[in-house]
C-alpha cells in the first residue's frame, strides 16, 4: 500500500478527517481536500507526524465548477497513484425552498451531487489502468427517510447518489472497482452549525446520535469489505429496515422528525 493514495473531500472536520486518521492508519498515503487551506495544511502535518504516511493537500471549494478538473490535475502532476476516493463533502441550506436563490441552489447540487459525479468519472480510468480501486460516496440515512421540512432537497439528492453508486457497480465491479454508499443518521461533526439548523438537530435524541469516528470506521470497513451499502450502527439499521417497509401515510408524517444530520456536539 506505501505507493497508494487515497483522495478525500471534505477532509478537514467531521467524518472526512475521521476516515483521513483511518486510511492512514492502514498505510494510505492522503490527498487531502476541502475549503480551508491552512486547516488542512495543519491536519496534514499532524497526520503526517503520527503516522508516517505522505499527505498532500489542495484547498479547492466544489462549488466550482472547475474544481474536480483541478484536483485530478494535482493528482496527475504529481503522479499521485489514487486507488481510494472519498466522496464526503456536503453541507446543508437552511432557508425554505421558495427563499433559496437559483444560485445557491445549483452550488449545493453541485457539491453534494455533480461534483460526486465528476471526481468518480475522471479517477475511473486510472483505477481501471492500475487493476482495481475503491469509491465511497458518503450519503446519509436521509436518503431513505421522508422528505424533510428541512433541507428538502438534501436527501432526494442522496437517495440519487446512492443510485449512481449502485452504477459504478455494476458497470465496474467486473474491473475491481467497487462502491460503497455510507448511509449514517446524525453525526457528531460540523455539518449543522455551517447548515445553520444546529437548533433543530440539538432536539433529536441522543440515543440517535453517534460519533464521526464510528461512522467513518464502520465505513471503511464497509468499503475494504466491497460493500454496496453501508448504514452504520445498529440504531439506523433497524430504522432504515422501518423506512423501508412501514405505509407512505406513516412515512410521510415523520418528515420532520428523520430530517438529515451530523452534529456539532452531544
Amino acid at each position: 500500500m506505501k505507493n497508494e493514495y487515497a483522495l478525500i473531500t471534505g477532509a478537514s472536520s467531521g467524518i472526512g478527517l475521521e476516515i483521513a486518521k483511518r486510511l492512514a492508519s492502514d498505510g494510505y498515503n492522503l490527498v487531502l481536500t476541502a475549503r480551508r487551506a491552512e486547516l488542512l495544511e495543519d491536519l496534514a502535518r499532524e497526520i503526517k507526524q503520527s503516522t508516517g504516511v505522505e499527505v498532500d493537500t489542495i484547498s479547492k471549494d466544489l462549488s466550482d465548477a472547475n474544481a474536480p478538473q483541478e484536483i485530478y490535475d494535482f493528482c496527475q502532476s504529481n503522479q499521485y497513484k489514487v486507488s481510494v476516493l472519498i466522496n464526503n463533502a456536503g453541507y446543508g441550506i437552511k432557508t425554505s425552498f421558495h427563499q433559496t436563490s437559483i444560485e445557491d441552489e445549483e452550488k449545493f447540487i453541485r457539491v453534494l451531487g455533480t461534483s460526486v459525479i465528476m471526481m468518480t468519472k475522471l479517477f475511473i480510468p486510472n483505477m481501471i489502468n492500475q487493476g482495481g480501486g475503491k469509491v465511497m460516496v458518503v450519503s446519509s440515512v436521509a436518503s431513505f427517510a421522508a422528505p424533510s421540512a428541512i433541507q428538502p432537497l438534501y436527501g432526494p439528492i442522496k437517495t440519487f447518489m446512492n443510485r449512481f453508486s449502485d452504477c459504478i457497480n455494476i458497470n465496474y465491479k467486473h474491473k475491481g472497482i467497487t462502491s460503497t454508499s455510507v448511509c449514517p443518521g446524525f453525526t457528531v461533526t460540523g455539518f449543522h452549525t455551517a447548515s445553520g439548523v444546529q437548533e433543530e438537530m440539538d432536539r433529536v435524541p441522543k440515543f440517535m446520535v453517534f460519533s464521526a469516528e464510528r461512522i467513518a470506521n464502520e465505513g471503511v470497513d464497509a468499503m475494504y469489505a466491497g460493500k454496496r451499502l453501508c448504514v452504520p450502527t445498529k440504531t439506523y439499521k433497524f430504522l432504515v429496515f422501518l423506512l423501508k417497509n412501514i405505509p407512505q401515510s406513516v412515512f410521510n408524517l415523520l418528515g420532520k422528525s428523520l430530517a438529515p444530520g451530523r452534529y456539532d456536539r452531544k
